[in-house]
């Protein structure tokens, strides 16, 4: 079974989807595998691996020790093209639609395709939207774009609407890591009740409540990352807001 079915099939079993998000970088050694341990025993539904910039020579072996311990698809979150792995079940194969600099709309891809295509990593397209969140993120610095603002919906539902029509196959919302606004209930549900493909939520989402409104609001999956990774116990808590 595709990693792509598997992922719509958790939301039409549960109601929404719930994803833990991994940054391999070196200062996580420690945390990861009890983060893929945690994810495995406490309902995630899949884990998303990425971050802006990774900073040492052993994200390779980071990703094989995921794989290999993880019970639920390990799916790339990519910054770049240097973060391709085989040891990834899918790609997101993604598209910085928020922005105008042609590197993140169709540069990094054409550079990745080859390298994906020979691998044979499934992929996922997917249409990425940063949104601000009210506080610069990494995101923001690499991609050198601006984010969207989040009090604009019809401009997010526009970016939203040619997405589909574009054929992708999910739009990621995303505030960037540790800000310090999620996207705003009424903004997602504008967004959400105009298109026809799932919804990712990410970025800001501090507390299981949080997760548990944002699916009320139109989303399919909810993406957690830092308020899990020093609180593991918390991720039962946001499987049980999320699957409705």
């Amino acid at each position: 079974m595709s990693t792509l079915l598997t992922l719509k099939q958790s939301v039409k079993k549960k109601g929404a989807g719930f994803v833990v998000l991994i940054d391999p970088d070196k200062k996580n050694d420690e945390n990861i595998i009890g983060l893929v341990e945690n994810a495995n025993l406490n309902g995630a539904d899949a884990i998303f691996v990425g971050g802006s910039i990774m900073m040492d020579s052993f994200y390779n072996d980071r990703i094989k020790k995921i794989k290999s311990i993880s019970n639920i698809p390990v799916i790339l979150f990519p910054g770049g093209v240097n973060q391709i792995s085989k040891h990834f079940d899918a790609i997101l194969f993604m598209s910085l639609l928020s922005g105008r600099n042609p590197h993140y709309l169709i540069g990094e891809q054409v550079l990745a395709a080859p390298i994906v295509k020979d691998i044979g990593i499934e992929t996922i397209p997917t249409a990425y939207l940063l949104i601000d969140g009210g506080s610069p993120t990494s995101v923001e610095y690499i991609s050198g774009t601006k984010p969207l603002p989040s009090s604009k919906p019809d401009l997010l539902v526009g970016h939203a609407l040619a997405a589909q029509f574009l054929g992708m196959k999910m739009i990621y919302l995303e505030c960037g890591s540790g800000a310090k606004n999620r996207i705003p209930n009424e903004t997602l549900q504008a967004v959400s009740s105009e298109i026809d493909i799932d919804v990712v939520v990410g970025g800001g989402v501090r507390t299981p409540e949080d997760a548990g409104q944002l699916v009320n609001s139109g989303a399919s999956f909810v993406v957690i990352g830092s308020a899990i990774e020093n609180s593991k116990e918390l991720i039962s808590d946001f499987a049980s807001a999320i699957h409705q």
